[in-house]
């Protein structure tokens, strides 16, 4: 079995619906406005969750380029184990629960085989589609994904910091 670490370039979103509710007015206006979705997204592989910050930009596309990581182990838990990084873009409010908004699924069951064979595999930006809970799509949201392996033996570097040992 080997160890390594996959990274999740979160890069933007595309085409993703605004609200179909409608708000009775804002402070600016007496007419009926659009709620702006305030879109973020909920990362999960594996059992570890990442969220991001609320993306930026307005309308149908908005832009992250955060990056992400996760520690994995191939082959992990036999044939029926799925390798697969879902992305659950949620909307924030602020007085309400945060809204499901869709979701995308990208499976890396082939870029941890290659990276475990070639020692590291980087995959351009991909897009993939989302989802919505009535199954429709709503978009498609724009990841780059990464895997190196840890090599046995190899310390691994938390936080950038090591530990030096006293020279006494």
């Amino acid at each position: 079995m080997a160890k390594g670490r996959l990274e999740v370039l979160l890069v933007e979103a595309q085409g993703i619906k605004d609200r179909d509710k409608f708000h009775p007015g804002c402070l600016n206006c007496l007419n009926p406005c659009k709620i702006a979705r305030k879109p973020y997204v909920h990362i999960l592989y594996g059992g570890q969750e990442c969220t991001s910050s609320v993306g930026k930009g307005k309308g149908k596309k908005r832009e992250w380029n955060e990056k992400f990581a996760f520690d994995v182990k191939y082959p992990d838990g036999g044939e029926d184990h799925v390798y697969k990084i879902i992305f659950r873009i949620m909307d924030k409010h602020k007085f309400d629960e945060d809204e499901f908004v869709g979701e995308a699924t990208a499976y890396v069951k082939d870029i941890l085989s290659l990276g475990v064979e070639r020692g590291k595999l980087e995959v351009e930006t991909r897009q993939y589609r989302v989802v919505e809970s009535d199954k429709t799509y709503s978009g498609e949201i724009s990841v780059s994904i990464s895997f190196t392996k840890i090599k046995e033996g190899a310390e691994e570097d938390v936080g950038g910091w090591k530990e030096s040992e006293s020279q006494e």
